[in-house]
């Protein structure tokens, strides 16, 4: 009896983790709570499906504001145990990844050295693009020793929650580079997520690639060539997206999905055609 509760018990966890890891943008907590309430056991919810929250937010990029400024919540600032810090802060904090708010803040020294006047000069030059260009967008700018060599991780994230507009969105990229002398090769990864759900119940999920290269001569000139690099990039992968939007539009729902009908180049009478099913409908009523 007891296996029979156990392996109910993992296939309802399964199900639970399932459903969580396809909700779309700005809607986690609503499908949490609403299958919390089909699970009815808060004990389940909080202790198995934890893990797919911390998940949800590190892979999102979450925002948490703290002392007038926000701190992306990712796996480049964990430090286990559900603790992170903020570069710019300089301290670390217990993140509850239910909630979405922090506590327990403690000092997180920061090394002052060549290479974090490098990744602070990254990040000031990037503030100034994302503030510009993304209403309700962060960024941060990580640093990692990999085998001895310096490693800059970018997170660019934005986001449009209209739930009373019937769509929520988020758009999110995130930038890899080693600080080497003279040229580094770059990585970048977008990655889009759209849910519109009135009159339909659309989901749309877009992710794409790209590598450049960029000089390394000095702080101020990577900084500028960097953002020069984001803003050509964000720029191609839109003009990009609405392409293949307007090409979905025409081809899929213009001509695939929709019920073809004969072109005919006559106008219908409307009017004639609504008496004509009326005077039917009325003589099909009539009894012989």
């Amino acid at each position: 009896m007891s296996k029979e509760c156990d392996l109910h018990k993992k296939e309802k966890v399964s199900t639970i983790c399932n459903l969580l890891y396809q909700a779309p943008p700005g809607e986690f907590s609503n499908v949490f709570e609403d299958l919390r309430t089909l699970a009815q056991d808060d004990e389940l919810m909080r202790q198995e499906v934890a893990q797919v929250c911390a998940h949800h937010n590190k892979n999102n990029f979450t925002t948490v504001r703290i002392e007038g400024r926000n701190i992306l919540v990712t796996r480049y600032n964990d430090l286990g145990g559900n603790r992170f810090f903020g570069p710019q802060n300089k301290f670390s904090f217990k993140f509850d990844h239910l909630s979405e708010t922090a506590s327990k803040f403690q000092l997180h020294g920061v090394l002052l050295d060549e290479t974090e006047l490098w990744r602070r000069a990254l990040n000031s030059a990037l503030k100034a693009y994302v503030s510009s260009y993304f209403p309700s967008g962060d960024c941060s700018v990580f640093r990692k020793t990999l085998k001895n060599r310096q490693i800059f991780v970018v997170c660019i994230v934005g986001h449009e929650y209209k739930a009373l507009g019937f769509w929520n969105t988020i758009w999110k990229s995130e930038w890899t580079f080693a600080l080497s002398p003279v040229i580094t090769q770059v990585t970048g990864i977008y990655h889009l997520q759209i849910h519109y759900f009135n009159y339909a119940n659309l989901h749309m999920t877009v992710s794409k690639t790209t590598e450049e290269v960029l000089h390394v001569i000095d702080q101020a000139q990577l900084a500028m060539d960097f953002v020069k690099l984001i803003k050509a990039e964000d720029n191609n992968f839109q003009v990009a997206l609405i392409e293949n939007l307007q090409a979905l539009s025409e081809e899929t729902w213009g001509k695939t999905v929709r019920r073809r009908l004969p072109v005919t180049n006559t106008v219908m009478n409307w009017n004639k055609l609504l008496t004509n099913q009326n005077l039917g409908t009325s003589i099909s009523k009539c009894r012989i």
